[in-house]
């Protein structure tokens, strides 16, 4: 039998999972069936254009608790590494400085399940965090990008 993906997240990340599953199952999935009721009261199904969007829109609902129950149910909790508070790691945040004299920018590296750049959180399976993931405050680094390469130099480790 396949072996089970594993998700990583922060505990942070695992309870809004659990908050957006518990929305659609108790919200979303009633809106839903109140729209198919509504449209099909429109009458002929074949040819109700709201019938169908109401019943894709269903369809993307139901998709979607099945993916996040199974990213509940595979959840890894990222556990930060105190052994090395300079070190980077899942869970932290890095601030680094693109060379020669770039400005510094500060992510947190989580799991791809809750990654969100807007939010300056990046995933662990991102070129940026696999290059820095190991090194420590005042290393300098090259990041593989598909744009190119870059080189920064850490600036600080903060655990969240």
């Amino acid at each position: 039998m396949a072996q089970e993906k594993s998700f990583y997240m922060t505990a942070e990340g695992k309870v809004k999972l659990q908050e957006e599953l518990e929305h659609l199952k108790n919200e979303r999935r009633k809106e839903v069936v109140e729209r198919i009721k509504e449209a099909r009261g429109f009458g002929d199904l074949s040819e109700n254009s709201e019938y169908d969007a109401a019943k894709d829109e269903q369809a993307f609902v139901e998709a979607r608790i099945q993916t996040v129950e199974n990213m509940i149910r595979h959840a890894v909790i990222i556990e930060n590494d105190n052994d090395n508070p300079d070190m980077v790691s899942m869970g932290k945040s890095v601030t680094f400085q693109e060379l020669p004299d770039g400005d510094e920018e500060t992510y947190t590296i989580v799991g791809s399940a809750e990654a969100d750049p807007f939010e300056g959180k990046i995933s662990n399976d991102s070129p940026m965090a696999q290059s820095l993931i190991g090194h420590e405050v005042g290393d300098k680094v090259t990041v593989v990008t598909p744009g190119g390469e870059l080189d920064v130099k850490i600036v600080s480790v903060t655990t969240k």
